[in-house]
């Protein structure tokens, strides 16, 4: 594609580069012209002429490789602008090229360098390869994500991520100095996205709550956070490290998911070192006393013995009541056992009770917030609660939970099938297609792969 305000200079190029019988030129007369083309279109290289009414070529470039654009583009343009050629290049231009009164020696060095170019671009080193790549992935994903380069700079920010902020991909592509967190906390901070390959002690200390971490690879945290209006929020982060073929790091991206509604009765401790949850009044006020004193082994066996009971009270003889007077039990031995405070949450749930219920799957979560069990039984209890009341506040929390869920068990069914049934009952049904579809094709397949229970071990 050929981009020139000039009808002659247009037609003598076209006639130029394609008298070889080996370029076909499209010539277009104006910048905006050229960038609607581009959203129908691909081309092998873009020759662009600077001085462009409207939009000049410089602007031109900043937009199409803030879209991730990185077809080769030769900047064409008269004599005397010098400062043109480092402005191209600073803005991802892969040659530029001078016009003369002599218009048959430009031509012939045009064609070399789109030559020159496209061969660079099959070869895989085309400028900006790994970063038009980058950009594709962040943009299909339908999670709220974003992407930023080795300097910090934001690569990507897709449209989840604009609905989630406010915040547009214009006003953030390209920019760095930590602009990205600005929606988040209210003011420019490191984020987890900066701290890839941090320690735990570190991520604890900024005051994230680690549920899982891989080295070199994603680490999901949450966090509370403040917006710039002083409203506070909950957030479920998952960022991880890019790598190309040569193991070079390319960029980060970060997921964030508002789980404000799923914890909203967690809170963060405020010792900068403790970075954990703790609950305000989740736990019911009959248990969760503390433990005397004997031999830790001893208070183990116990409770475990009182869990034992009331999985077979529950899951054998549906004894619900009996089975929460042996998980009481177990709890007062020992607060700390996030499978007793789940299946304690599942009979309550059985009984009717979905306050107690949410109650005691919030304390698991707090205990073990990454156990893709304790957040299955939440968000059936949520998607529960969200049909009866007619509340979509804790339908809306249910989808998230869920979605932490397939974040673990890409290929759990019922998650997915959940998450259809919740969308379906918010009205947007479009969404709950996608979601009933991944459902479908997961038991087509015969890839389900079923939530762990730890009942199991003792049944």
């Amino acid at each position: 594609m050929v981009v020139d305000d000039d009808p002659a200079i247009l037609e003598v190029t076209q006639l130029v580069l394609e008298r070889s019988h080996e370029i076909s030129v499209k010539p277009v007369s104006s910048s905006r012209e050229a960038l609607e083309i581009l959203q129908k279109s691909s081309f092998d290289a873009i020759v662009l002429d600077y001085d462009l009414p409207e939009i000049n070529g410089i602007e031109f470039l900043k937009i199409i490789r803030g879209k991730g654009d990185v077809t080769p583009v030769i900047i064409f343009t008269g004599v005397g602008r010098e400062h043109a050629a480092i402005a191209a290049l600073n803005n991802g231009a892969n040659f530029f090229l001078k016009k003369s009164e002599n218009t048959e020696m430009p031509f012939v060095e045009l064609q070399q360098m789109i030559r020159h170019a496209v061969d660079q671009r099959f070869m895989g080193k085309a400028n900006g390869l790994s970063r038009k790549i980058v950009f594709d992935l962040i943009n299909f994903s339908l999670d709220a994500e974003f992407a930023i380069d080795p300097d910090g700079k934001v690569l990507a920010w897709n449209t989840a991520m604009e609905q989630l902020t406010g915040v547009s991909s214009q006003a953030l592509l390209d920019k760095g100095n930590f602009a990205y967190a600005e929606p988040f906390f209210g003011n420019r901070q490191k984020m987890l996205i900066d701290m890839v390959f941090t320690s735990d002690d570190s991520l604890r200390k900024a005051r994230y709550m680690v549920i899982s971490k891989e080295k070199n690879g994603p680490v999901v945290a949450v966090t509370r956070a403040k917006k710039a209006d002083g409203t506070e929020w909950t957030l479920w982060m998952k960022a991880l490290p890019i790598f190309d073929n040569h193991r070079e790091f390319i960029a980060a991206a970060c997921i964030v998911r508002d789980v404000t509604s799923t914890f909203k009765d967690v809170s963060i401790g405020e010792e900068e070192s403790a970075g954990v949850l703790s609950l305000s009044s989740a736990a019911p006020n009959k248990v969760g006393s503390s433990v005397g004193g004997g031999s830790i082994d001893r208070i183990r066996g116990k409770a475990t013995a009182q869990y034992k009971e009331g999985v077979n009270l529950y899951a054998r003889n549906l004894n619900y009541r009996g089975a929460i007077e042996a998980f009481d039990k177990a709890l007062e031995i020992d607060e700390k056992l996030p499978h007793v405070w789940n299946d304690r949450g599942i009979c309550c749930r059985m009984l009717g009770d979905y306050d107690e219920a949410l109650k005691s799957f919030l304390r698991a979560v707090e205990l073990a917030p990454g156990n893709v069990e304790i957040l299955y039984e939440l968000g059936e209890t949520l998607e529960k609660i969200g049909v009866m009341q007619m509340n979509n506040k804790y339908l809306e929390a249910a989808v998230e939970t869920f979605k932490m869920v397939v974040n673990f068990l890409p290929n759990n069914k019922d998650s997915w099938n959940h998450l259809g049934v919740c969308f379906k009952e918010l009205g947007r049904s479009e969404e709950s297609k996608f979601y009933f579809d991944r459902a479908r094709d997961i038991n087509l397949l015969k890839k389900d792969s079923p939530i762990p229970r730890k009942r199991n071990e003792y049944l």
